[in-house]
């Protein structure tokens, strides 16, 4: 008997309208597993250097002739489907999918029609939903029993908030609607915090993150909240400001003429958007807990994105534990897509780290010695700025210290330049440090840092007498997005230099922020981080181990 094929999936929805700019599809993805492992994988845009690139339909077929994957023959085909549709059609129609359409969600795949070059093949269509949430397998191996599995984002297929439990090796459905898409839209789809931040419509994808970084100069306001929900939440002022400067003058005698993101008035505007989302999701799972029994979450989606509302959900001790994927948002569609079709084929997926970035570089491999340690811990030591292109990128939103840019912690200057000179982000933006795990207690006064924290998906309160020795990295509300590196087999490059620099400089945390420049992708290869860092001037690069000064 032939061994099971492998998995290719697919998240390349075509967008509605297809705009220049992503506006209801982003970050396609393609995943190829076998026997329960990622053996390749892509976040588009890393590979075309447009952000959040939706034109996988435009790049299939390049993408797989340079691959060698033209046949099928050695794989099944899985898509991810979207609010806006079901169906794959490449430019010369070579490769087309049509799913079933359904008014409701199935818990399993379902099969379509798919036209693969010159011949049908099967394939199949795995909803949005469900593709959120098997993101989890390859970090956290099979659901545990008695497991709540909730997806929550801005849209998926047939809803933005899905639930269902694993009892029994069966996923379950318990409800899936659009109920709570009043607090996405918050983020997404309110004019009010589009003014607040500065957003034009095809930066909506960024606005999240820049609001919850905003949010804590600011305090909740009850009676803020009140005349929000009075008003509609401004949700509809595009184009017209003026109307909220005259409601804020009538109502609260505060004189706006513009959207000053110093003003205390806009930075409690946006702190009470952030409560009114952390609150309302926090009673929706305690209420979810109190009906279901399950003493596990496991939690993606887009908003799973917001650690200011994952840090609460850990310290409120709802669940028993917690897991989030580090690509929870829709880079991790395709990656869930094939870890439901392997599981379903071999009843496992493999625990994997998170550097699974891999399409086109597969031959990387990382190699250094203490030398490259020394030479890179004396280059931080001088106040350089260094960016890391090491092995493989990670999958997901966030570098975790193989596509970083870092530089010490104990410098709010230097972090400032980082960000704002360097990245060209807004002032308001903190950037995250990362450490050794043994070392987490020492700034938080800790003896456990949730695991979480190794894919900085949470923040954590740091003592006020350490804050100094890593205030580059410390927010306004005192807290740090800790990343925590606790076994050296997490990114050995790391730990090396972290030991390095605990032993030899007593110098506890760097910075890591994202190895890119505003607007556009983390950088993919070799050849990507040496352009970049010349163009954001940073001082040195780190390839594969090996140190280049610029």
């Amino acid at each position: 008997m032939s061994p099971p094929k492998a998995t290719l999936a697919i998240y390349g929805i075509q967008d509605r309208n297809n705009p220049e700019y992503p506006l209801y599809v982003h970050d396609h993805s393609i995943c190829l597993m076998q026997g329960g492992r990622v053996e390749k994988l892509l976040q588009l845009e890393r590979k075309t250097r447009r952000k959040r690139d939706n034109k996988l339909y435009r790049e299939l077929h390049p993408l797989l002739k340079e691959a060698k994957m033209i046949s099928p023959d050695h794989y099944d085909v899985v898509f991810v489907d979207n609010v806006v549709g079901r169906a794959f059609l490449s430019p010369n129609g070579q490769i087309r999918f049509e799913a079933p359409l359904n008014n409701l969600l199935k818990s399993n795949l379902e099969k379509g029609r798919c036209w693969w070059y010159d011949r049908e093949i099967d394939g199949y269509v795995l909803n949005h939903e469900l593709a959120h949430i098997f993101s989890c397998l390859p970090f956290f191996g099979n659901f545990k029993e008695n497991s709540l599995l909730i997806h929550f984002d801005g849209g998926a297929s047939l809803s933005n908030f899905s639930v269902w439990t694993f009892r029994d090796n069966k996923i379950e459905p318990v409800e899936s609607h659009w109920d709570l898409k009043y607090l996405t839209s918050l983020y997404n789809a309110n004019a009010l915090a589009f003014a607040i931040i500065g957003a034009k419509i095809w930066d909506q994808n960024s606005v999240p993150g820049k609001m919850m970084g905003f949010a804590s100069y600011g305090t909740y306001r009850p009676e803020y909240e009140k005349w929000l929900k009075e008003k509609n939440f401004f949700r509809d002022i595009w184009k017209k400001k003026s109307v909220f400067w005259a409601e804020a003058q009538k109502k609260w005698k505060i004189k706006l003429t513009s959207f000053d993101q110093h003003h205390p008035f806009l930075q409690d505007i946006m702190a009470t958007f952030q409560q009114i989302f952390q609150r309302d999701l926090l009673q929706k799972l305690k209420d979810l807990k109190a009906s279901t029994g399950c003493t596990q979450l496991y939690y993606s989606g887009g908003c799973a994105l917001n650690i200011v509302a994952n840090s609460e959900i850990i310290s409120e001790k709802i669940f028993d534990e917690v897991y989030i994927p580090p690509c929870c948002d829709d880079s991790g569609l395709a990656l869930g897509a094939a870890a439901f079709m392997e599981w379903k084929k071999h009843g496992r997926v493999k625990k994997h780290s998170p550097y699974l970035n891999n399409w086109g570089i597969e031959n990387y491999r990382i190699d250094y010695s203490k030398v490259d340690i020394e030479q890179t811990a004396r280059l931080l030591m001088e106040g350089k700025v260094i960016g890391i292109c090491n092995g493989y990128g990670e999958v997901g939103p966030r570098a975790l210290g193989n596509r970083s840019i870092i530089a010490l912690a104990n410098n709010a200057r230097l972090a400032q330049k980082v960000s704002m000179d360097h990245k060209g982000r807004e002032w308001y933006r903190p950037v995250a440090p990362i450490l050794l795990g043994k070392n987490a207690g020492y700034f938080t006064g800790e003896n456990n840092i949730h695991s979480l924290c190794e894919y900085m998906l949470l923040d954590v309160k740091v003592l006020s007498e350490k804050k100094e020795a890593m205030e580059g990295t410390v927010h306004v509300d005192g807290t740090a997005r800790m990343q925590t590196i606790s076994r050296r087999e997490q990114n050995p490059f790391i730990f090396d230099l972290l030991s390095f620099l605990d032993t030899h400089y007593n110098q506890k945390a760097l910075i890591n922020t994202s190895f890119n420049i505003k607007g556009e992708p983390i950088v993919h290869n070799l050849e990507d981080a040496v352009r970049s860092a010349k163009n954001m001037k940073l001082d040195a690069v780190v390839l594969n181990g090996k140190v280049e000064v610029l």
